[in-house]
C-alpha cells in the first residue's frame, strides 16, 4: 500500500492544505463549550441578556468559520483522492497491458477487474477520509482532554482513563478485521467471475438450459460474500456499542464528580457543561475514527492487493544477443531449436523439442489435432509465452534481445477469436498502423477480402463497430481482423485458424491473395482444414505437443501417419483414389 502513495506526489500542496484547515475547524469545535460555560456562569447567573446574545453571535461566528474550514478542506482531500485514484488506475491499466500472457492466465480477468474497480474505489475513498478525519478526530480527543485540564484537574483524569480504554477497543478491532477484509475482497472475486461468465455466456447457458444451475451457483458464491461481510461486519459492529457504553459510563460519573465539585465550590455549572460537552465531543470523533479505522483497514487490503499486480514483472528478461550473426543465414526468418514450452503450473510440457527454419517469403502451415499444441507454438513467435527451452530466432537474432514494441511491430498475428472493438472500421484497422492511409486500408481489405463488406456498409471505413464487432457475422469478424495485422505490412504474419468461419471459396481466395503479397512476408497458416495449408511451402505436423512431420503436403502423405490420418478423414475419396492405384 505504501508504494502507492507515489502518485498522490502531484497533490502535495492538496495533502498538507486538507489536514491544516481539518485542524483549523477542530480549533474553533474546541472553543465552542467554552463559549457556552462562558453563557450559563456570567449571561444566565447574572441575567445579562447582551451578554448571552453577544457570546451567541461568536458562536455562530465560530460556525461559520469552521464551515469555511470544513469546506475547503474537503475540497482539497477530494481532488486529492480523485487524482491519486486517477493516477493509480491509469498506470495498473498500463502495467496489466504488459503483462505477459502467462501472469495474465495465473492472475485471472475477474481478478483484474476486481482491481482495477472496487480495489481502487476503495483505496481512493480510504485516501479522502485520512486527509479529511486521520488528524482531526486524535487532535479533537487529545485536545478536549487538555481544555478539560484548564478547567479541573481532578475531572479530567476521567479523560485520561478514558482514552486509552477506548484506543484498545478501536486498534483491537482494526488489528482482527484486516485479515478478514482480505478474505473478503477474494470472495469478491469470485462472484465477479461468476457474473462474467454469465453475461459472456449467457446464450450458451440458455442453450443448454442450465439457467437455474447458473442462478444456484451464483446464489452460492453470493452467499459466501455475503457471509464474510456479515461476520467481518458483525466485529466491526462492536466498536460503536463498546465505545458508546465506555463514553456514557465516562460522562455519567464526570456528572456525579462535577455535582460534588459544584457544591464544593471548586468549578461552576457551566464548567460541568463545558466538560460534558467534551466528554460527548470525544464520543464523536472516537466513533468518526472508529468508522474511519475500518474504511482504512478496507482501503489497505485493497491497496496490497493492488500493489500485488504491480509487483508482478512486466515482459521477458532482456538478454545480451550472442548469436554470432556470421553463421546466421540472412533468408532465414524464424528458426525453433529444440523448443520447450511448459505453462505456469502444468504438470507437462505442452510443447517438446521443436526444430524447424522458416525462410523469408515461405508460407508455414501448422495442422495438428485439438489441442496438438498448434497455438502455443504460434504464441511463441511474437514473445506471447517465453520459451522454456531451446531458443528462437526472428531475422537472425535471439526472440529475448527485441522489446516488445519491436516484435509487435515485426509479426502481425490473427487470432483464433476474432475480437473488434467499439469505435469505426477504420479505427479498427488502424490499431496495424496508426497513420495508415486510406490507400493502405483498401489495399489491407482487398487482401483480407473484407473490401464488400466495407462497401456494403453505410459510411464505409467510418461505419460504427459495436462493441465485440456483434453488428458483424463470424466471417466479416474473422476477414476485418485479417485486415488490421496486413495494414502494418509485417515481415512475419501469423493467421491461428483465423478462417475457419469462411466458405472454401474466399478462403482459397485469402490464401491466394495472401501469396501474391508484394515483398518478402512470412505467413504461419494454422489451421484444422488440410486444404487451407496444403500449398504451404512448408508444413509442420503437430500431436501433442511434439513435431510428426516436417515436409511439403507430398512428402507428408507418403510419411507422416498423424497427417495423413488428418487428410484422408477430410478427403476419403483421395484415399480410396490411392488405395486404387
Amino acid at each position: 500500500m505504501k508504494k502507492l502513495l507515489i502518485y498522490l506526489k502531484n497533490y502535495k500542496k492538496e495533502c498538507v492544505l486538507a489536514p491544516l484547515f481539518k485542524m483549523l475547524e477542530a480549533i474553533f469545535e474546541l472553543l465552542v463549550p467554552l463559549v457556552m460555560a462562558a453563557i450559563i456562569d456570567v449571561g444566565i447567573v447574572e441575567n445579562d441578556i447582551s451578554y448571552i446574545i453577544k457570546m451567541c453571535l461568536i458562536m455562530i461566528l465560530l460556525g461559520i468559520i469552521g464551515l469555511v474550514c470544513s469546506c475547503t478542506a474537503q475540497f482539497f482531500s477530494a481532488k486529492a483522492a480523485a487524482g491519486f485514484g486517477t493516477g493509480v488506475r491509469h498506470a495498473l491499466f498500463a502495467h496489466i497491458q504488459n503483462l505477459s500472457f502467462s501472469n495474465q492466465d495465473k492472475i485471472g480477468t475477474s481478478t483484474l477487474i476486481t482491481r482495477m474497480t472496487s480495489d481502487i474505489n476503495q483505496t481512493q475513498n480510504g485516501v479522502n477520509m485520512v486527509l479529511r478525519l486521520f488528524l482531526r478526530s486524535p487532535f479533537i480527543v487529545f485536545g478536549a482532554m487538555l481544555m478539560a485540564f484548564t478547567i479541573d484537574v481532578k475531572s479530567a483524569w476521567i479523560f485520561v482513563i478514558t482514552i486509552p480504554l477506548l484506543s484498545v477497543v478501536v486498534f483491537g478491532v482494526m488489528y482482527v478485521t484486516i485479515p478478514l477484509y482480505r478474505k473478503v475482497q477474494g470472495k469478491l472475486d469470485r462472484v465477479t467471475l461468476s457474473t462474467r461468465e454469465n453475461l459472456t455466456g449467457v446464450k450458451v447457458i440458455r442453450a443448454f438450459h442450465q439457467e437455474e444451475e447458473e442462478v444456484l451457483s451464483y446464489a452460492k458464491d453470493n452467499e459466501e460474500l455475503m457471509d464474510a461481510q456479515m461476520f467481518v461486519g458483525g466485529i466491526s459492529g462492536l466498536m460503536n456499542p463498546v465505545t458508546y457504553v465506555i463514553v456514557n459510563a465516562a460522562t455519567a460519573y464526570l456528572i456525579y464528580k462535577g455535582a460534588l465539585q459544584v457544591d464544593l465550590g471548586f468549578i461552576t455549572q457551566g464548567e460541568v457543561v463545558a466538560l460534558v460537552n467534551y466528554m460527548g465531543q470525544i464520543l464523536i470523533e472516537l466513533v468518526k475514527l472508529a468508522n474511519l479505522i475500518v474504511l482504512i483497514t478496507k482501503a489497505i487490503a485493497s491497496g496490497n492487493r493492488i500493489q500485488g499486480i504491480f509487483d508482478i514483472p512486466v515482459g521477458n528478461p532482456v538478454k545480451n544477443d550472442c548469436i554470432d550473426t556470421a553463421t546466421v543465414d540472412k533468408d532465414e526468418m524464424v528458426v525453433f531449436s529444440h523448443v520447450g514450452l511448459t505453462y505456469e503450473n502444468a504438470g507437462a510440457e505442452s510443447l517438446t523439442d521443436i526444430s524447424f527454419c522458416a525462410k523469408k517469403g515461405q508460407t508455414i502451415g501448422v495442422i495438428g489435432g485439438t489441442g496438438a499444441g498448434k497455438t502455443s507454438l504460434v504464441h511463441l513467435i511474437p514473445g506471447f509465452y517465453p520459451h522454456t527451452a531451446g531458443s528462437i530466432r526472428i531475422d537472425g537474432k535471439d526472440i529475448s534481445s527485441y522489446s516488445k514494441e519491436e516484435l509487435c511491430n515485426k509479426v502481425g498475428i490473427v487470432m483464433q477469436k476474432a475480437v473488434l472493438f467499439a469505435g469505426t472500421i477504420r479505427e479498427n484497422l488502424c490499431w496495424g498502423k496508426k497513420d495508415a492511409t486510406d490507400e493502405e486500408l483498401t489495399e489491407a481489405l482487398k487482401i483480407a477480402q473484407a473490401l464488400e463488406i466495407v462497401e456494403k456498409k453505410e459510411g464505409g471505413l467510418s461505419a460504427e463497430v459495436t462493441q465485440g464487432g456483434k453488428n458483424f457475422s463470424g466471417g466479416q469478424r474473422q476477414r476485418l481482423t485479417i485486415a488490421r495485422a496486413l495494414v502494418g505490412k509485417p515481415e512475419i504474419l501469423i493467421l491461428d485458424d483465423s478462417a475457419s468461419a469462411l466458405d472454401f471459396a474466399t478462403d482459397a481466395a485469402l490464401r491466394r491473395a495472401i501469396a501474391g503479397m508484394r515483398g518478402q512476408t512470412t505467413v504461419f497458416i494454422v489451421s484444422q482444414r488440410a486444404s487451407s495449408i496444403q500449398h504451404a511451402d512448408q508444413i509442420l505436423v503437430l500431436d501433442d505437443g511434439e513435431l510428426s512431420g516436417i515436409g511439403t503436403h507430398e512428402e507428408l502423405l507418403k510419411s507422416c501417419e498423424t497427417y495423413q490420418e488428418i487428410y484422408y478423414s477430410q478427403f476419403p475419396e483421395k484415399q480410396k483414389g490411392a488405395t486404387n492405384v
